[in-house]
């Protein structure tokens, strides 16, 4: 059987602290868009604004549940470390697979924000091409008039 002692939960802390960075930076930087978009939408009621936002909801919601899990992960492998440390290995191994499940759910779950955050993007610049669309026809409507 593989050795387990201390050091193995213990692998996982740098991991987790840097993805929970990570996660902490996503949801300042979305917090900071929300307050911006909400703003913008109450100056122009666009409504391309409110699918964005919904978008951003969903994201919250995603990165709050990656923080719940990665935060789970580092307290697991606390826990399994605390039972090495108590000489019990079967328990401490069965707790650190659940902190490397949590780990593990809560990346998927980052995938998924991801995803969200490509939509978000792709409607942004569908707005943007619209714009210029528009702007193009009123160009040329301009310049058939001038001939």
């Amino acid at each position: 059987m593989n050795e387990f002692t201390l050091t193995t939960p213990a692998v996982l802390f740098p991991a987790v602290s840097l993805i929970l960075l990570a996660y902490t930076n996503r949801f300042l930087a979305i917090s900071n868009l929300i307050r911006s978009l909400k703003d913008k939408y109450d100056e122009s009621g666009e409504k391309h604004l409110l699918e964005q936002l919904k978008n951003l909801r969903r994201r919250i919601l995603l990165i709050r549940n990656m923080q719940f899990l990665g935060v789970l992960s580092l307290l697991m492998c606390v826990i399994s470390m605390y039972f090495i440390f108590e000489s019990r290995p079967v328990t401490a191994r069965f707790i650190f697979g659940i902190a490397l499940v949590s780990l593990i759910m809560s990346l998927v779950l980052s995938m998924r924000e991801i995803h969200l955050s490509i939509v978000a993007l792709n409607l942004e610049l569908k707005d943007i091409e619209e714009q210029l669309k528009e702007k193009k026809s009123v160009f040329r409507k301009i310049q058939e008039l001038d001939i």
